[in-house]
């Protein structure tokens, strides 16, 4: 995760290159969610298949992945379009964060010292 300031010149453009990440980061949210419901409806199998192995299990969780990139990419179970409406109007109105300095690279001291 990138985290970038804005300047209060460039405030105007920020807005709507939030609203893009906010949309992307709940759109990529849903395909998690997706493939994790998709695997535990998986493993959720009684019985043993004739062609389980683990080169099988394989294909299947990359089949599962793209399956539930396609489905979020579709917006099948609406959980972006809900996240995009409960913090949309946050990203749309907050300000313009001002420049702080960089924390120092080296290793925090530690504590008695």
């Amino acid at each position: 995760m990138q985290i970038t300031t804005t300047s209060p010149t460039a405030a105007s453009g920020a807005g709507g290159a939030n609203r893009a990440a906010l949309e992307k980061a709940a759109q990529q949210f849903e395909a998690v969610f997706l493939r994790q419901m998709i695997g535990a409806m998986r493993s959720a199998s009684l019985a043993e298949g004739i062609t389980d192995s683990s080169a099988t299990q394989q294909f299947q969780d990359m089949a599962d992945a793209r399956t539930a990139d396609a489905m979020a990419n579709k917006g099948a179970m609406g959980i972006a379009e809900l996240l995009i409406k409960q913090f949309g109007a946050r990203v749309q109105n907050s300000p313009a964060a001002p420049s702080s300095p960089a924390a120092p690279d080296g290793p925090a001291p530690a504590e008695g010292a």
